[in-house]
């Protein structure tokens, strides 16, 4: 975000302020530029002759979202049948969306398969299993290449003792699988976690991966996930990916020569993208002061941003309304019955009861892990593209709370 002329401005040049009145708080806002930047960024990054980048919409599956991102060429990772759908609605072909699940029954993999998308499995018994009842159908597999990557280990998957992907040490009984069944595999995965910041972490499992890929004389493409960390304060660091895309560039390009032929490279960022992009608006609701803190109460919670609860995640925090007021330290809570601190300790702006807080990096994990907890409302979403904002999804109302519940007793009375 942009301070000029004692306000904050979004990169597109529209005043937060001004949406935050119209709209009313809180509110998450998008804008569009920021995820064009990322995806410009992450598709010139790597000079490969074949490449796909697929949008890991569990970040953010706002269908505007993901027409933007649809337009512009990606394609779209997906882990359940509903995101596969929402796919589909959004405009994107079956052949360009992979859907990668975990521990998901045969029975929703099979409604994945008469979608027509890509399937990548990632345990050997829904594997045979699959081969059983698909043996005409293309397969991906997910290997864990058991390298531990990534800033947290809340979101490191790639590792020993993670619940993801097929142990690389199991390799030979793939194969065998594989043989047996006469399976068609057609790429293969790995997905090491998020907040990577050691591309030589990530090169090492991308080692192990092709390595593992000369095993398979049929594939179309190898896909090495994501995990590309952003900057999550002014002058964070965030992985340096056109570093990154020129190193693993020349290793990918050499492999496919040995290979015998152009393979498909791809990627599936989804914070990577859409991260930056977000703002979440709340308001302070008051300011509550202790012998040893200053609270900032907000019209907000756990409930609309956990992020920092559930993984100690670092959110930026500006006071939109005060730019330019003398700098105090507060913590910043939310309104829900349980500990929800969003920032401890943060210099702001001084704060005013009224005043609208930013929450910084807002456009991934945050709606798509919102909740209804406490049985508040889960806000509205505006995205700005190309100097307007649309509201792209509606603040819900009692009634989306009330909707699908069946009060049993009441129509037992009206009996």
């Amino acid at each position: 975000m942009i301070q000029e002329d004692n306000r904050y401005l979004l990169p597109s040049g529209i005043d937060p302020l001004a949406l935050a009145t119209e709209y009313g708080c809180p509110l998450y806002i998008y804008d569009s530029s920021v995820i064009k930047r990322q995806y410009d960024r992450i598709t010139k990054a790597f000079e490969v002759k074949r490449l796909k980048i697929n949008y890991a919409c569990k970040a953010n599956t706002n269908l505007s979202i993901m027409r933007l991102l649809q337009g512009w060429g990606s394609g779209l990772d997906t882990v359940s049948v509903q995101e596969v759908e929402l796919g589909l609605q959004a405009g994107f072909k079956s052949e360009d969306i992979i859907y990668t699940p975990n521990c998901v029954s045969l029975e929703e993999i099979a409604e994945a398969v008469g979608l027509g998308v890509r399937i990548n499995i990632d345990n050997i018994s829904i594997l045979e299993q699959f081969g059983h009842q698909f043996p005409d159908v293309p397969v991906c597999i997910r290997i864990n290449p058991h390298i531990m990557a990534g800033g947290n280990s809340k979101i490191s998957v790639g590792h020993i003792d993670s619940k993801f992907g097929i142990s690389i040490h199991q390799l030979p009984h793939v194969l065998k699988v594989v043989s047996t069944l006469k399976l068609k595999v057609e790429g293969i995965h790995m997905h090491t976690g998020s907040d990577i910041l050691n591309a030589a972490s990530f090169l090492q499992a991308a080692e192990i991966l092709l390595n593992c890929a000369k095993e398979f004389p049929d594939l179309d493409y190898v896909d090495f996930g994501s995990g590309f960390r952003v900057p999550y304060k002014p002058g964070g660091i965030a992985t340096d990916i056109e570093d990154f895309g020129e190193q693993l560039s020349e290793r990918f390009n050499e492999f496919c020569s040995n290979y015998g032929r152009e393979l498909m490279l791809m990627f599936e960022p989804g914070k990577f993208l859409v991260s930056e992009s977000g703002y979440f608006l709340a308001r302070c609701n008051v300011v509550k002061t202790t012998p040893a803190t200053a609270f900032v109460g907000v019209d907000s919670g756990l409930n609309h941003l956990i992020r920092p609860m559930m993984y100690d995640a670092y959110h930026h925090i500006t006071n939109l309304s005060n730019p330019e007021g003398k700098k105090r330290i507060y913590t910043v809570v939310g309104y829900i019955c349980e500990t929800d601190t969003f920032g401890a300790n943060r210099q702001l702006s001084e704060v005013r009861e009224g005043d609208v807080i930013c929450l910084h990096n807002a456009g991934a994990y945050c709606f798509s892990m919102a909740s209804n907890y406490n049985s508040r409302y889960r806000p509205a979403e505006i995205l700005v593209h190309e100097g307007k904002a649309y509201l792209v999804r509606k603040r819900e109302t009692m009634e989306d709370i009330r909707r699908n519940q069946v009060d049993v007793f009441a129509a037992v009375e009206a009996i």
